[in-house]
């Protein structure tokens, strides 16, 4: 008893939509929403004496074949030594050096209440839980 089955074209076409769908929009959706946690919890942790580190950072999605990739960095020459920095001057209150006619501590304090050595590794590792679920909430179908 043999019978004829229907719709196999329409379902693999379909099929297919949604395959684009999720590897294109919604997987590109999601990694940029995760970039947008990091960047904003790791904006922080960053020291601003002058804001440039902070103002260096960037945010950018690469794509090789079916993989997507998504990075969040700061683009200042130093952003790398100071990331790598031991921090011992963490809670000591110790007064930034001053430039010649400014007047002692007004720059503030080396590692003030808001900067942090590792100030990527950090906020990455706190907030993945967040970002693995906002990634799983755009892949749903």
């Amino acid at each position: 008893m043999a019978g004829k089955v229907r719709g196999i074209m329409a379902a693999q076409a379909q099929m297919e939509t949604i395959i684009k769908e999720v590897s294109g929009k919604k997987a590109v959706r999601g990694i940029q929403s995760a970039l947008l946690i990091l960047s904003a919890a790791s904006a922080k942790e960053v020291p601003r004496d002058t804001s440039y580190l902070l103002n260096s950072q960037f945010r950018q999605i690469d794509f090789n074949g079916t993989r997507i990739t998504g990075k969040v960095g700061y683009s200042a020459s130093y952003a790398a030594a100071v990331h790598e920095a031991p921090g011992k001057y963490l809670n000591t209150q110790t007064d930034r050096p001053v430039r010649r006619g400014e007047a002692e501590g007004s720059r503030g304090v080396i590692w003030g209440p808001n900067g942090n050595p590792k100030f990527l590794y950090y906020p990455a590792k706190d907030n993945e839980e967040e970002m693995l679920a906002i990634i799983r909430k755009e892949m749903k179908l």
